[in-house]
């Protein structure tokens, strides 16, 4: 008699203690020992036999702590590795420090820009309009407090989710020691702070480390008035000139909040427009309302150095122009956390950039080693970390799984407005990539936008020609990242433009511009057949 279920992923172990069915069982080569006879018998075989897959998740950010989440659903033992707290950079410095600043930028925005046109009276020694001065303004310390608070109460949120699935969080700092043993378990090697180091057995491993910011060896940041940006939310008064290095999304993102928060900011773009990556239309509304209001853009300019001159900072462009202001953030990229992990050694493939080699179930080349996150290099968000987190659970743990498909994956840039995109992209259409067609309706025809004030922006939808399938959105908003969501379920659903301008919208409301628009590309689609 069997005690184990057969294995439905390489590497996978399931199966029963005592009848029981569980994730929970022997290891290859380890079956019931047929000189056991008797009840007797089985029970000690049993007890044996009987051992918990044990996983080990180096880094506890999105990637890391919702795979540990579903690895100790599945009923494995998980143990999360991690030095600076759970949900990484993405919670402590990244992705909600920022939001939160951007929440505050955006309220300024709004009021700064629509107060007179929706009639509001500020009623206060404020002076007039014509002095050009501001009608609100910021207590930057108070709003770092606040952001930092935040960042802080959401990784201890996160921890008591783990801690409470039944994970043990470690901290310190992992390593792979050596190539997997014979019985196909690896060993983890933690170093805490004070030196110390414990050595972990795991069954797999799964490497989700995530990045650092990407430094130019003339212009390291100081922490003071040259910032990366983890530093920001040490600042306690408002940078009065500030010079932005980097126009990708964080850059734009940065240049936008310090704007609207009242810097005077000055965005160093490499490129000849802002967020080369993004959809040109969409970037190209976003440098427009940059400049309107009033931030300095300097396109094809690419930083070489910075330094502090008393108690400002001066940036000097490879064409020998020098600029100068307050502070300087530098925004030019991250740089994947694997060195010194001994992943080489172990048999994990890099790219030349540092970036783990992973498949579509979030391998690696070495066997019983996943990788998760921007160690990675795919798409550098934190809904992918975690959706590749736990697609690698569910492959080693023998649970269903589905690879991960990238054109299905939703983004948001956090400008104001806000940049959204799915699916297919204008890049793909106009280089020959998928055949679809295209409507773009701005939002100044939209009845909600002109009551709100929103003056710029814009949907698009991409459709496949003859089937009218949706592949694809862009939407440039307020609140962006709220819209695109059902463009989301449209393009991960394969539902055409006719289902989605048959569904009933709210009158007035911006959801109505993107059901006009599939109702455009309906009656373009109708016109190519007839």
């Amino acid at each position: 008699m069997s005690w184990s279920r057969p294995y439905t992923a390489p590497g996978a172990r399931t199966g029963t203690r005592c009848g029981t069915m569980k994730y929970v069982l022997h290891s290859p080569g380890r079956a019931p020992d047929p000189r056991q006879s008797g009840q007797a018998g089985r029970d000690r075989q049993c007890e044996a036999d009987f051992f918990v897959t044990r996983i080990v998740i180096i880094g506890g950010g999105p990637g890391g702590y919702e795979a540990a989440l579903v690895a100790a659903q599945l009923g494995a033992e998980v143990t999360v590795v991690d030095c600076d707290g759970l949900g990484g950079a993405s919670v402590l410095t990244d992705c909600v420090p920022s939001k939160t600043l951007i929440a505050t930028a955006e309220v300024m925005t709004t009021f700064d820009s629509s107060y007179e046109e929706l009639g509001i009276i500020v009623a206060d020694d404020t002076p007039h309009i014509e002095q050009a001065a501001r009608v609100v303004g910021v207590d930057l310390g108070k709003v770092n407090r606040r952001v930092k608070r935040l960042a802080l109460a959401q990784s201890h949120d996160i921890t008591a989710s783990v801690t409470r699935a039944g994970a043990r969080v470690m901290r310190g700092r992992g390593r792979l020691d050596g190539q997997q043993a014979m019985d196909g378990s690896r060993k983890v090697v933690v170093r805490a702070a004070d030196g110390s180091e414990e050595t972990l057995v795991a069954d797999a491993v799964l490497i989700a480390t995530g990045g650092h910011p990407r430094e130019i060896p003339d212009a390291l940041p100081d922490g003071e008035r040259i910032l990366n940006w983890t530093q920001v939310y040490d600042l306690n008064e408002l940078p009065e000139e500030l010079i932005v290095v980097g126009s990708g999304v964080t850059g734009a993102e940065f240049a936008g909040a310090y704007q609207a928060l009242g810097s005077r900011v000055t965005l160093v773009s490499s490129r000849d427009r802002v967020l080369p990556g993004e959809d040109p239309d969409a970037a190209a509304v976003l440098e427009e309302v940059f400049r309107r209001r009033g931030m300095n853009v300097m396109a094809r300019s690419r930083a070489e150095s910075a330094k502090r001159v008393g108690d400002r900072v001066e940036v000097t462009l490879s064409d020998g122009r020098v600029i100068s202001g307050t502070h300087c953030l530098m925004a030019v990229g991250a740089i994947p956390n694997t060195a010194g992990m001994g992943l080489e050694e172990a048999g994990v493939r890099l790219k030349d950039s540092g970036h783990i080699w992973t498949d579509k179930v979030s391998r690696t080349s070495a066997p019983g080693v996943y990788a998760a996150g921007d160690v990675t290099g795919i798409f550098a968000l934190a809904s992918v970390a975690a959706m590749q987190g736990r697609i690698a659970m569910y492959h080693f743990l023998g649970d269903a799984v589905a690879p991960l498909n990238l054109k299905t994956v939703s983004s948001n840039v956090f400008t104001d407005p806000e940049i959204a995109t799915v699916g297919y992209s204008q890049a793909d259409v106009d280089g020959g990539r998928i055949d679809a067609r295209v409507v773009k309706l701005p939002l100044l025809r939209n009845p909600r936008a002109k009551m709100q004030g929103i003056r710029d922006g814009f949907v698009k939808i991409f459709c496949r020609p003859g089937t009218g399938i949706v592949v694809g959105g862009v939407v440039v908003s307020p609140r962006a990242s709220e819209l695109i969501h059902p463009i989301s379920i449209a393009v991960d659903n394969n539902l055409t433009v006719e289902q989605i301008a048959n569904a009933f919208t709210v009158y007035p409301s911006l959801s109505g511009s993107i059901a006009e628009v599939a109702r455009q590309l309906h009656t373009r689609k109708a016109t190519a057949e007839s």
